[in-house]
């Protein structure tokens, strides 16, 4: 980075929403289905039309208290809606409801791996509907299913200095309410959406740049990616004697630059008022108790357990706890296995059982080889019956079963397909001699001093075996045998 660039620090805040895994919307009994028929998920009441009134949907209120409780936040015991107003084609009503001066969770915290991340608030709020541009040239096209979806907006403090901690962020963030099982954090559907505030100021500088908000961020690495042309954008233009405008701006990731949308609208021009539809939330000790009690092992806390029960590295740890299923999964195979075999178990998941999620596509849910069985094939590896190579060979037997269909033992496979490895020294022998037998130039080299020859004979043995002797008893045999040539 030129001294151009290394003069500023960025300051960064990210406001997430999330899409609650509700049935329901937040104010209506209308179901939030994705990619239900363009305006079929829809009523009066998400539609506001005149004389309906909203009802609160519990679950929001539960959805929301799991998360504010697992970033340490201080839940406010009476909470009100408040009306957002403001004037858009995919707004029926006029106004979003929302939470403006009482939200109901507020001053918490996460933990990435370099810091620690404040929260200012968390609060609830309906979604708007969808304004859709791109299928006829002369006009656009709104879809309302989802008016009225419930989300929720975690804001976090300004305490971000790059994008490689606002990316770990929001993978933690993603991390958590998947955990919670309160929303599948889908960016790609809007699930789960993200808006970056963006400031620069001279290194050591007290007082903050003048912020633009990013929207319309649809990955992870738009999010960085977007992130980081902002802070050059400013850089570049306070350097050029121009001035930081208070605006929003989007992304193109195309032309990978942050455009001009509009300029920032502030609180004022929401003109915010109590919502006088809604009767205020009460959140009492017990509910608060009822919460922390049914809550989730957390990421972080489960890492930790499993550095500390399965003697696994960090990084291992990270991958296996991405999401609970995994996590579980990975804990199956261990139950059944022996202690020395745990780093085994973790390199099978995160190799070979991960690859093959990735390339059919699916959640560990939705895998036809059980933990037990996974932890049946790494018995049969441990205890010297298979080796590594006629494991991969007996898995991906297992795996050629059609979907939903359980994949067979792989006892079963083994004993079938005669898998099982030679270990009688006897046949070993026999084999070695014959391969020795035919190699005389190569036995002569290495008795020259050419030792690296050694592994050229285990691989000759172990194809003339077809995989099944074993590897350490045949590199003993082989030394032995060329001593005594």
């Amino acid at each position: 980075m030129s001294d151009i660039y290394s003069k500023y620090e960025p300051v960064i805040g990210l406001e997430v929403h999330a899409q609650l895994k509700t049935k329901s919307k937040a104010f209506c009994k209308c179901s939030t289905e994705f990619n239900a028929p363009p305006n079929t998920n829809v009523c009066p009441v998400c539609l506001g039309h005149p004389g309906t009134l909203p009802v609160l949907n519990k679950n929001l209120v539960e959805f929301i208290l799991r998360l504010g409780t697992a970033t340490n936040c201080s839940i406010r015991e009476r909470s009100i809606f408040a009306r957002k107003n403001y004037f858009y084609p995919d707004l029926p009503k006029g106004y979003q409801i929302s939470q403006y001066d009482q939200p109901i969770c507020e001053q918490g915290k996460v933990e990435i791996e370099s810091k620690t991340i404040g929260i200012t608030r968390i609060h609830m709020e309906e979604d708007a509907g969808k304004s859709i541009h791109d299928m006829s040239s002369d006009e656009s096209l709104v879809d309302l299913n989802r008016c009225g979806v419930p989300l929720i907006e975690i804001v976090s403090e300004p305490d971000m200095r790059n994008s490689e901690e606002a990316y770990d962020y929001l993978t933690m963030l993603k991390q958590l309410v998947i955990y919670l099982d309160i929303c599948d954090g889908n960016m790609e559907e809007g699930s789960l959406r993200c808006d970056a505030n963006v400031s620069v100021r001279l290194k050591g500088a007290d007082k903050f740049g003048t912020k633009c908000e990013v929207k319309n961020l649809n990955s992870f690495r738009n999010v960085a990616d977007a992130i980081d042309h902002e802070i050059k954008r400013q850089i570049e233009l306070i350097e050029n004697g121009g001035e930081v405008i208070h605006q929003t701006m989007t992304y193109d990731a195309k032309a990978k630059a942050t455009i001009p949308m509009r300029s920032k609208e502030e609180a004022h021009d929401y003109r915010y008022f109590p919502e006088p539809d809604l009767v205020t939330v009460y959140i009492d000790d017990e509910w608060k108790q009822k919460i922390k009690e049914n809550q989730p092992e957390l990421p972080g806390e489960k890492t930790k357990r499993f550095i500390e029960e399965y003697s696994l590295p960090r990084y291992d740890a990270g991958v296996l706890t991405q999401n609970r299923e995994l996590a579980a999964y990975f804990e199956s195979v261990v139950k059944a296995t022996d202690k020395k075999s745990y780093k085994t178990a973790s390199n099978w998941v995160m190799g070979e059982v991960m690859r093959a999620l990735n390339d059919r596509k699916i959640n560990i849910s939705e895998f036809n080889i059980t933990g037990e069985n996974m932890a049946s094939l790494i018995n049969l590896i441990a205890d010297g019956k298979i080796s590594n190579n006629i494991a991969k060979e007996v898995y991906q037997e297992m795996l050629s079963k059609p979907a939903g269909e359980p994949a067979q033992a792989p006892e079963y496979i083994v004993k079938e397909k005669n898998l099982l490895q030679v270990t009688d020294s006897g046949e070993i022998e026999s084999i070695i001699k014959k391969v020795l037998d035919e190699s005389p130039k190569e036995v002569e080299r290495y008795k020259a001093g050419e030792v690296k020859l050694l592994g050229l004979f285990v691989g000759k043995v172990m194809k003339e075996s077809k995989g099944k002797a074993n590897p350490k008893t045949v590199n003993e045999l082989i030394i032995k045998n060329l001593g005594n040539n």
